[in-house]
C-alpha cells in the first residue's frame, strides 16, 4: 500500500550552523516527503536561500527557495558567523525564486488546509509574519515543527533569542506545534565517523563535510549537535521520541523559554535516544545523494 507523501515546508537560517544543511539532506533523503519548498530568514536570506537552492541541485534536486525576511521584528542585531556560503566561489551565481517568504508560506498552505507541514528551524520572523498576514494559517498548518528554547533552564536558545517577538507571536497563536530544545539536541552527537560516512555521499556529501569541517573549526571542536536534523525526525520517526501532553510555551523578552502543560495545543520533545537518531541522521543523508 502505497502511502501520500507528507508535503514539507522547510523554514530556514543554513549557512551558519552546519545542522540547517544537514536538516535539508535528511528531508532529501526521506522517501516519505514532498519538499514543496523553502523559505529562508535571518541575515543574508538571498545568500541562505542561493545555499539552499545549491545542496538541492548537488542532490539532484530541484528545489524552490525564496528568501525571507532578513531582519527580527524589532532592532535587535542578527549574529552572523562570518563563514556563510564561503565553500562555493560562484554562490552569486546561483538563482533563487521570486517572491516574499511570508505570502509564499500564506499561499501553500492555504492552498492545501491540513496538508502541509511547516519545519521551522530558525528564528521565527517568517512564520509571524504569515500569522500577521493570514491568521487562519494556525489553523491551515497541518502540524509546525520548531527548533527552538531550552526548556527547564533560564538560558536562552539562539532561535527564540534572535526574535522573541516573532517566537512569541508563533506560540500564542494556537497553531499544533512540536517543539524540540536544545536540552534535547545537546545529547546527541556527530563526530569524525559520521562525517566519513556523510562524505562518501557523492557531490552533496563532499559539500556537507566540508560545510561540518568548516562548522567545527568555527568552535574548535571535533563533533557537533545535530539540533535540526533531530527536529526533523521528530516529525519523520515520532515513534523514537518522547513528546509531553499538549500546553503552552513562553517566551520571555530575552528569547527565554517555559513550557506549562494544560490548555494549549504546544507539545515539548521531552527525550531521544542519542544512538538511534544519529545513525538514523547518517542515513537519509547518505540516501538522498542522487
Amino acid at each position: 500500500m502505497t502511502h501520500p507523501a507528507m508535503r514539507v515546508i522547510l523554514d530556514t537560517d543554513i549557512g551558519s550552523d552546519v545542522d540547517d544543511a544537514l536538516a535539508l539532506a535528511v528531508l532529501l533523503g526521506s522517501p516519505e516527503v514532498d519538499l514543496v519548498g523553502c523559505t529562508t530568514v535571518y541575515g543574508d536570506t538571498l545568500l541562505r536561500a542561493r545555499l539552499a537552492k545549491r545542496l538541492a541541485r548537488l542532490a539532484g534536486r530541484s528545489l524552490t527557495c525564496i528568501p525571507g525576511a532578513a531582519k527580527p521584528l524589532t532592532d535587535r542585531p542578527v549574529w552572523w558567523a562570518g563563514h556563510e556560503g564561503k565553500l562555493f566561489s560562484d554562490l552569486d551565481t546561483e538563482p533563487v525564486d521570486p517572491g516574499d517568504a511570508a505570502a509564499y508560506l500564506v499561499e501553500q498552505v492555504s492552498r492545501a488546509p491540513g496538508q502541509i507541514d511547516v519545519m521551522a528551524i530558525g528564528p521565527l520572523t517568517n512564520i509571524a509574519g504569515a500569522l500577521a498576514a493570514t491568521p487562519s494559517f494556525a489553523r491551515d498548518v497541518r502540524h509546525l515543527w520548531i527548533m527552538g528554547g531550552r526548556f527547564g533552564d533560564p538560558r536562552p536558545e539562539h532561535n527564540l533569542a534572535s526574535d522573541p517577538e516573532a517566537a512569541a507571536i508563533v506560540f500564542g497563536s494556537g497553531a499544533p506545534i512540536t517543539v524540540t530544545g536544545l536540552e534535547i539536541t545537546t545529547t546527541v552527537q556527530l563526530d569524525a565517523g559520521d562525517v566519513a560516512t556523510i562524505a562518501g555521499a557523492g557531490a552533496l556529501g563532499k559539500a556537507l563535510k566540508a560545510e561540518i569541517e568548516q562548522w567545527w573549526r568555527f568552535w574548535n571542536a571535533e563533533w557537533n549537535s545535530p539540533h535540526d536534523p533531530i527536529t526533523v525526525l521528530s516529525m519523520l520517526v515520532p515513534e523514537l521520541f518522547a513528546f509531553s501532553p499538549e500546553g503552552r510555551v513562553v517566551v520571555g523578552e530575552d528569547g527565554a523559554s517555559t513550557f506549562e502543560a494544560g490548555e494549549g495545543r504546544t507539545r515539548i520533545t521531552t527525550s531521544v535516544p542519542p544512538e538511534p537518531v544519529a545513525r538514523e541522521i547518517v542515513r537519509r543523508i547518505v540516501r538522498a545523494a542522487p
